[in-house]
C-alpha cells in the first residue's frame, strides 16, 4: 500500500466523521425547534473577551428571555462560576477532555443536563480557538463570534471558515483601537468578503458599549425561532 492510498483513506474517514456530525446536528436543531429552545454557539480566540461579553449580554437579556449557559473548556470551571456569580444565570461547565471543539453529540450531552422547559435561549461558549470550532456543527440555530482589536483586522483573511460560518461578528475592545494598527472599516470589509450576510457589531465588553445591539439581535432571533 503506497502513501497515496493512505491519504485517500484518511480523507474518506474525515468526510464520514463530518457527515455523521452534520446529521446529528440537524437532528438536534429539529428537537430544539419542537421545544421552542434557541441555541447560540459563541466562538472566538482565547482572550478575546467572550465571557465578559456574555456577562454584559446576559444583564441586558434579564426579564426579556429565560437563559442558560454552557461553558466549554478543556479544563476548569472558572467561566461557569464567573457567569453564575455575576449574573445569577444558570450555567454548567463542559470539559472536552483535551479536544479543541464541541460537536453535536457533545453539545447534546450538555443540553441533557439543562431543564429545557425553563429556558428560551441556551448560549454555548465554545472552546477558545479560531480553527477547530468552526469545522463542527454543534446543532446551534445561529453562530456568533468575537474578534478583538488586538488580534488584528486581517484575521478574516487568515481564518476564512470561522468568519464564513458566523451570522454575527462582534468586534470587541474598540476602546483600545487608537493604540493598535486596526482599521475598523477594513476589518468590516474583510469580514463581508468572507460572508456578505454577516452582521458586524463593534462593541466594548468592558464598558458595555454596543452590547445592546447584540442583545436586541438575540431577542429578535429567538422570537422568530419560536414562531
Amino acid at each position: 500500500m503506497n502513501n497515496t492510498d493512505n491519504l485517500v483513506k484518511i480523507i474518506e474517514i474525515k468526510k464520514s466523521v463530518f457527515a455523521e456530525n452534520e446529521k446529528d446536528a440537524d437532528g438536534l436543531r429539529a428537537e430544539l425547534k419542537k421545544k421552542g429552545v434557541f441555541l447560540l454557539n459563541l466562538m472566538s480566540a482565547p482572550g478575546s473577551g467572550k465571557t465578559t461579553t456574555l456577562i454584559q449580554t446576559l444583564r441586558r437579556l434579564k426579564g426579556r428571555l429565560r437563559v442558560a449557559v454552557m461553558e466549554a473548556d478543556i479544563d476548569s470551571d472558572v467561566d461557569a462560576v464567573k457567569i453564575r456569580e455575576a449574573t445569577g444565570v444558570y450555567s454548567i461547565q463542559l470539559h472536552t477532555g483535551g479536544m479543541c471543539h464541541l460537536d453535536a453529540e457533545m453539545t447534546r450531552q450538555g443540553l441533557d443536563n439543562l431543564d429545557l422547559s425553563a429556558v428560551d435561549l441556551v448560549i454555548l461558549e465554545n472552546v477558545g480557538n479560531l480553527v477547530c470550532p468552526a469545522e463542527f456543527d454543534t446543532g446551534a440555530v445561529r453562530n456568533a463570534m468575537l474578534l478583538s482589536v488586538p488580534e488584528g483586522d486581517d484575521k478574516p483573511l487568515k481564518y476564512p471558515l470561522m468568519f464564513s460560518v458566523c451570522d454575527t461578528v462582534l468586534i470587541n475592545k474598540i476602546d483600545v483601537m487608537p493604540y493598535f494598527d486596526f482599521d475598523l472599516d477594513r476589518c468590516r470589509e474583510n469580514i463581508l468578503r468572507r460572508n456578505p450576510k454577516a452582521r458586524v457589531i463593534p462593541i466594548c465588553a468592558k464598558t458595555g458599549e454596543g452590547v445592546d445591539a447584540f442583545a436586541d439581535w438575540l431577542v429578535e432571533e429567538v422570537e422568530n425561532w419560536k414562531r
